[in-house]
């Protein structure tokens, strides 16, 4: 029984001491944790003061710069103040010895004006002895001539009037010949060196496109039973296939070139490929649309990089692309604003104009003649509109819609294009020329010259470039052939288009 109370008691002896070391290991750790967090706090405390410090002298820093730049500042402007006094001052000074100056000068004048006022008294005075005087001295003469002076006068016009009206035509001739000789050299200079820097290849297309085959049998796949194949055919590229007795060649007739191409190339696909029925006709045609619009596109894009124009509208590159299927009285569209691009672009360099600006008026001044619909407008100004619709150059828009005179020319650039385009169409072989138009032409320039008097016949030479006027000699004198060759000139270039130059020569007989 005491051993166990002892163990008992040995037991709770142990625990007791245990729980002792336990209780003063806790007191450890609190006192080690409250060191560490006074430590810590000490720490956050001495950081809290620096930061306030250096806040502060941060503050002192940039308090002292702002008085230091206000105190700068205000001997700047107090400088600029003393600058400016003594400038006023000094003003003042100019001032008020120009003031003196303008009275003396003032004091100066009045006393000229009074000795001129007196000086023209004595003028008027003498002034009117001096017409009392030449009024007798008309009189004695007009006693001695037996004629008044007013009589006299007027012979005297007549004569002086004659005379000018001679020397003056004389002038008038001679600075016409110098003028001519100077702009004749000039521009023959600047278009013979164009000419010699353009290459052109001349295209005359008709409204009908010859389609050749190796055999006549072929001729009948074409038509098909009952002539479903060529009537497929017509129907689906718009274009007249005309089938007859002329060996190894088929005609396909339209005015639309772009439409003959695409019947061409259809066709050349179908008898290439054999296989010749409407539904196969019907797809070749469509692809062949497809190829002709991406091969337009692809000329517009090549036409645009050739010639240096760069930003052109995608729409606009393919209206040009169309040029190449389209033709004006016989001369390829294409080639001739291509022609005429590079003519503008020469001579504005010769100029002293945009060179680019001008290539680009040039390439777009017959914009108007590849509509998508019907149009009512003229060309030109059709032509413009479209420009202006994808937001070419002003300069470039007035150009493209004054060429032919539709409206009125804003700039130096519309000039340029106009004469370039004259150059292309009128040089020889570019153009066909329908007959009657020439023909009236030369009969309208004969008319003219014979609406003068003293003209007995008149005639057109040269392909009208010269008209030669036969006058009789007793109505018309040497003094006034000029005069009548001058009138006649003057009067061709007021109302009458022509192309180049009109020489008139006039005959004495």
């Amino acid at each position: 029984m005491i051993e166990v109370i002892i163990g008992v008691a040995a037991l709770v002896l142990g625990l007791v001491i245990g729980y002792y070391l336990k209780i003063k290991a806790v007191q450890k750790k609190v006192e080690t944790i409250h060191k560490e967090a006074q430590a810590k706090a000490d720490i956050q405390r001495q950081e809290r003061n620096f930061k306030s410090k250096e806040k502060f002298l941060k503050l002192k820093a940039e308090h002292e710069r702002h008085i230091n730049d206000r105190n700068s500042k205000m001997a700047t402007a107090e400088n600029r103040f003393k600058q400016r006094d003594n400038q006023l001052k000094q003003r003042q000074g100019e001032f008020s010895k120009k003031t003196k100056d303008f009275e003396r000068k003032l004091k100066e004048t009045q006393h000229l004006q009074n000795q001129l006022k007196t000086q023209r008294e004595i003028l008027e005075r003498k002034q009117g002895e001096l017409d009392k005087l030449h009024e007798q001295q008309v009189l004695k003469l007009e006693k001695v001539a037996g004629i008044s002076a007013e009589d006299a006068k007027a012979q005297m016009v007549t004569s002086l009037k004659a005379e000018a009206e001679t020397e003056a035509m004389s002038i008038i001739n001679d600075t016409i010949d110098e003028a001519k000789l100077t702009a004749q050299k000039e521009a023959r200079r600047i278009v013979i060196q164009t000419i010699q820097r353009v290459g052109t290849e001349t295209a005359v297309e008709n409204a009908v496109t010859v389609f050749h085959i190796e055999n006549d049998d072929i001729k009948g796949r074409i038509i098909g039973r009952e002539g479903r194949n060529i009537r497929a055919l017509e129907a689906a590229t718009g274009i007249e296939i005309v089938v007859d007795d002329t060996p190894e060649a088929i005609v396909l007739s339209g005015f639309d070139p772009v439409r003959r191409e695409i019947a061409r190339l259809a066709l050349h696909q179908l008898v290439t490929d054999g296989r010749i029925h409407p539904a196969r006709i019907e797809e070749v045609v469509r692809k062949t649309k497809k190829q002709i619009e991406a091969e337009i596109m692809e000329t517009g894009k090549r036409t645009a990089i050739d010639l240096g124009i760069h930003g052109m509208h995608s729409e606009i590159l393919r209206l040009v692309g169309k040029m190449k299927y389209r033709s004006s009285y016989g001369q390829n569209l294409l080639q001739h604003s291509r022609e005429t691009a590079r003519l503008c672009g020469i001579m504005a360099s010769e100029m002293g104009l945009d060179p680019k600006l001008a290539k680009r008026a040039g390439l777009l001044h017959d914009l108007g003649k590849v509509p998508d619909e019907e149009i009512e407008l003229p060309h030109a100004v059709y032509g413009m509109k479209v420009a202006e619709k994808y937001k070419e150059h002003p300069e470039v828009c007035n150009a493209i819609g004054s060429h032919h005179d539709e409206i009125e020319m804003t700039t130096l650039l519309s000039p340029l294009v106009q004469v370039c385009d004259a150059i292309s169409g009128a040089r020889p072989g570019a153009r066909r020329e329908i007959a009657a138009s020439y023909a009236n032409r030369i009969k309208q320039l004969e008319d003219m010259a014979m609406g003068f008097d003293g003209v007995t016949r008149s005639f057109a030479i040269q392909a009208g470039r010269e008209l030669r006027v036969i006058v009789s000699s007793e109505k018309i004198t040497d003094i006034e052939v000029d005069r009548l060759s001058f009138k006649i000139a003057r009067k061709i270039q007021d109302e009458m288009t022509y192309p180049g130059q009109v020489k008139i020569t006039v005959i004495l007989q």
